[in-house]
This record gives structure tokens, C-alpha cells and sequence, in this order.
């Protein structure tokens, strides 16, 4: 879908009981918040809509909240479509640390003939916050909502997709999101498995320097070991690269790559605490 086709509303609310009432949006995997792994997964989004209270974010958003606040998952969605104007609306929850640009695209291709396309779990219940709506549909079920009921707070999700015609998509992680301290603990470890800590680790990498860049991961691993005869901790050279490059898009110079030094430190610090 062509940028600007969707817009993207993320509900961040909520009051996570089940961890405590932490702020869940905020608990980091990969040393990053949740909240910024899933704005990564859409950046494509002509407005991207935040419903729930503002915090710091990777990239700038819009803010919504919902009424009354606390009033549910209803409520929310409608808040954020309240400020969007593109023909298709991607609605997901906070807490999807596998989500990725490649299964939005499928989300976002998945809604053609239909009136939306959502994800279904590893045990086939369906999860209407990762899915893509037509707008028109969407306000429309929202509206014959709020006249039959007299407003939207405490309205359970169900309701409000149960009349939408959706294709229902598989995919094995898009939908794990992290309702538990447990399932934080799975996600944290999942990313460190072999064959996906690398590309997990130099995402995090780039984003936290803020760069954009395509790394080819195995040609720089050819290299460390031809440099180096062998390399026994491969994030390492992956890192200092990534660290000269941003250096050097902020003009070189010791006081550029002191701070870009830092801040994969401190990524670095972050991933490390969380073992």
C-alpha cells in the first residue's frame, strides 16, 4: 500500500492489571519500549494516532484519549479514528513486540474485497487490535454503537467488530502481545534466540541512533573475520560500524562520536539489565 494510504491508531491505555499496573507501553524488549517497537512497524502511516496518555516516543505521533478516560478498548479506537482521514485505519494494541513493516503489509493487502483484515492467534481467536480497518465501516459500527447503547465506555471489542465482514489472517508472532510478566519474560528471550538476535539487535541499534540504513549483516561479518581472524562476539563489530555511521552523519568529529557512543552504551546497559 502506497505511504499515506492508512492511517495508524495504537491504543496505549489501559490499565494492566495483570503487571501490576505498570506502564506497560513503556516496558521494554530489545532495550526498547513496546510502544516504539510497534510505531516501528508502521511507518508508512499517513497520521499515526496515540490513545492514551503522552509519553516520549521514537518518532513524533498525535494524542488521544478516550471518553470518559479508562472506558475501554471502544471508546479508545474511537478517539484515535476521531482524528484520521485516510481510506483504510490500522488499529493495534501497544504491546506487540513481534510486530514488523512486513506483517502490516499483509494486514494492509489483507483488507481488498473486504471491509478489514485482522490476525488470528497461535490457537485461532482472533485479535480485532492487530487489524486493518476500512474507515467508512468502521466509524459506521462505531456510530450505531453509540446510539444503541448511549455511549461507548466499557463496551467490550467484540461488539464493535462482530458486524464487519474480515478476513482472517495466521501469522506465528504478529499477534503475541504481553498481557503478563510472563509473557515479557517469553519476548525477551525470544528475541535473543540464534538466527534473530543480530537483525533484533542492529534494528534497536539504528533506531536508537537514529539512523536509516540497510546493513547487510553478513557481508560486515565477512569482513570483521577476515579483519580479525574470527569473530567471537559479532554485535560488537555490527556496533562500532553502526556507531561510526551515525558519528559521521552529525559532521564526524570526537564530540559526535562520543554521543553516538554513548547512546549504544546505554542500549547496550539496557539489554543487559534485562536478562
Amino acid at each position: 500500500m502506497t505511504p499515506g494510504a492508512y492511517d495508524a491508531v495504537i491504543l496505549a491505555g489501559g490499565a494492566a492489571r495483570r503487571l501490576g499496573g505498570v506502564d506497560k507501553p513503556a516496558l521494554r524488549v530489545g532495550g526498547r519500549a513496546l510502544l516504539d517497537r510497534v510505531l516501528d512497524a508502521c511507518p508508512g502511516a499517513g497520521r499515526t494516532v496515540v490513545v492514551g496518555p503522552r509519553r516520549p516516543t521514537a518518532r513524533p505521533v498525535r494524542w488521544a484519549r478516550e471518553e470518559p478516560p479508562g472506558g475501554g478498548p471502544v471508546a479508545a479506537v474511537d478517539a484515535g479514528v476521531r482524528q484520521t482521514t485516510a481510506p483504510v485505519v490500522l488499529v493495534l494494541s501497544a504491546d506487540l513486540p513481534f510486530l514488523t513493516p512486513e506483517t502490516v503489509e499483509t494486514l494492509l493487502n489483507g483488507v481488498e474485497g473486504t471491509e478489514g483484515a485482522q490476525f488470528i492467534d497461535s490457537d485461532g481467536r482472533e485479535q480485532p487490535l492487530v487489524a486493518a480497518y476500512r474507515a467508512e465501516p468502521l466509524r459506521r459500527e462505531i456510530a450505531l454503537l453509540a446510539t444503541e447503547h448511549g455511549g461507548l465506555g466499557g463496551l467490550p471489542l467484540r461488539l464493535l467488530v462482530s458486524e464487519l465482514a474480515l478476513a482472517r489472517l495466521q501469522h506465528p508472532t504478529a499477534s503475541f502481545d504481553c498481557d503478563t510478566w510472563e509473557d515479557i519474560t517469553t519476548a525477551r528471550a525470544r528475541i535473543r534466540e540464534h538466527g534473530r538476535v543480530l537483525d533484533e539487535w542492529i534494528t534497536a541499534v539504528k533506531a536508537e541512533l537514529g539512523i536509516d540504513l540497510d546493513v547487510d549483516t553478513a557481508a560486515l561479518l565477512d569482513l570483521a573475520r577476515d579483519a580479525a581472524h574470527g569473530v567471537a562476539r559479532p554485535a560488537a563489530p555490527l556496533t562500532t560500524f553502526l556507531v561510526g555511521y551515525a558519528a559521521a552523519q552529525k559532521g564526524g568529529g570526537p564530540e559526535a562520536l562520543a554521543a553516538a557512543t554513548e547512546k549504544a552504551a546505554a542500549l547496550a546497559a539496557r539489554w543487559a539489565e534485562e536478562q
